[in-house]
């Protein structure tokens, strides 16, 4: 009998703490205001507290225990749940060392630059002066690639509330799975095998010790050669496990457009849109700023947001032969396409690597935007110069004609018409 009572207890006792941090376990509510709203009053009302806010937008997050049925129109334009999202994890790729008498940008000569006429339209423009914001992870700005070329960005993950999204973990890997090896055939040639030992066969412990800034790094570093003369701002929005939500990634652009920026790479994706980053999209559109977008790796025309939002130059990925690429999206909406398969880039600690998808195809239109901006296009005509720049790859593709945008980008024709 001692025994039964002693263990009733027992289930009791975790039951009990079992509802209390079920309890505890707080929802993040987005809120657009009126002006005429009073935050402090609508958080009571929703029984919740203010944890964050974009002033200027009027958005603010709040930390509540259950989602809210009963406010009124007066007390909010619009409220949703704060969405999550989450970068890929590491790739399993090969990253590699060069001598250090290498030049730090020897890879703006890979062989998907060289599809894309990087050096012919050198003479035109570099980018010059032009601010391009990266959303992303953690950028290394001390590589050598990129030292001189980031200005002071800002991290909204150090200090942010934390446990305050629903995550989506249906985030598109943004590696081609499908590839038995990490080099295209066509460009195995590009990187010698009899010079300095450069393959770096502890891959596995770098990606360890790295993960965090590997996606970041190398967005920034493939702006960095594609735009020499451009400003990369870096914004940390993805915390150290890849994940981000609406909020942080709404307060990024918000930042980007407050302090300058020209064009927003956003190398990243969600399956369903949220208002916290379609109002801040539309803000920076509003303040002429131009915002390239990644449209996904799941092989789908099912568009990802935000590179299926009005006015984003969604961006599919193609091979070194011109053909889409296994995993990239395709569809009405995608405005342009670029290489994104085997890219060389920056990756930290003095690395170069060797990846795959959209999130690289991306960085490549938000240079070329950067150069057309540099050469004195308006932002409302950079999409249509990079579109009647761009080569036809219909013969390439006769399963994707009008899938893949205006063709795939020509930066040469496009920057030097």
């Amino acid at each position: 009998m001692r025994g039964r009572l002693l263990f009733l207890s027992l289930v009791l006792a975790l039951f009990a703490l079992f509802n209390v941090q079920a309890f505890a376990q707080n929802f993040g509510l987005v809120l657009q205001l009126p002006p005429t709203a009073n935050i402090d009053a609508v958080a009571s009302h929703a029984g919740g507290v203010v944890v964050d806010a974009i002033p200027e937008a009027g958005l603010f997050l709040l930390s509540v225990p259950a989602v809210p049925q009963n406010l009124a129109d007066s007390e909010r334009v619009w409220a949703e749940v704060n969405q999550g999202t989450t970068l890929p994890s590491a790739p399993p790729a090969r990253y590699f060392s060069v001598p250090q008498t290498t030049p730090a940008d020897w890879y703006k000569t890979q062989p998907a630059f060289g599809l894309i006429n990087l050096s012919g339209a050198t003479t035109c423009s570099t980018g010059s002066g032009v601010i391009v914001a990266d959303i992303d992870s953690k950028v290394d700005c001390s590589h050598p690639a990129l030292i001189g070329h980031c200005m002071i960005g800002n991290d909204f993950v150090v200090g942010a509330p934390s446990g305050l999204a629903t995550q989506n973990d249906s985030s598109a890997s943004y590696l081609d799975d499908s590839s038995a090896s990490y080099l295209d055939d066509s460009s195995a040639s590009y990187l010698d095998d009899s010079s300095a030992s450069y393959l770096d066969d502890s891959s596995a412990s770098y990606l360890d010790g790295h993960k965090a800034q590997i996606h970041g790094t190398f967005t920034a570093g493939i702006i960095r050669v594609v735009a020499p003369g451009a400003i990369i701002m870096p914004l940390r929005a993805f915390a150290d496990d890849g994940s981000s939500n609406c909020f942080t990634i709404a307060k990024a652009i918000h930042y980007a457009v407050r302090n300058g920026a020209q064009v927003i790479n956003m190398s990243f994706g969600l399956e369903t849109a949220c208002k916290a980053i379609s109002t801040a999209i539309t803000y920076a559109l509003g303040r002429n700023v131009t915002i390239p977008a990644s449209a996904g790796n799941k092989n789908s025309s099912v568009p990802q947001f935000p590179a299926s939002s009005p006015g984003v130059i969604a961006t599919a990925a193609t091979t070194i032969r011109d053909v889409k690429a296994s995993f990239s999206n395709y569809g009405p909406y995608i405005s342009i396409a670029a290489p994104g398969v085997h890219i060389i880039s920056a990756v930290p600690d003095n690395h170069y690597g060797i990846m795959s998808g959209t999130s690289f195809s991306a960085p490549i239109i938000a240079a070329t935007v950067a150069r057309l901006l540099a050469e004195g296009v308006i932002s409302t005509g950079v999409a249509s110069r990079i579109a009647s720049g761009a080569s036809n790859i219909d013969l390439q593709n006769p399963s994707y004609i009008d899938l893949l945008g205006a063709g795939r980008v020509n930066i040469r024709n496009s920057v030097c018409p």
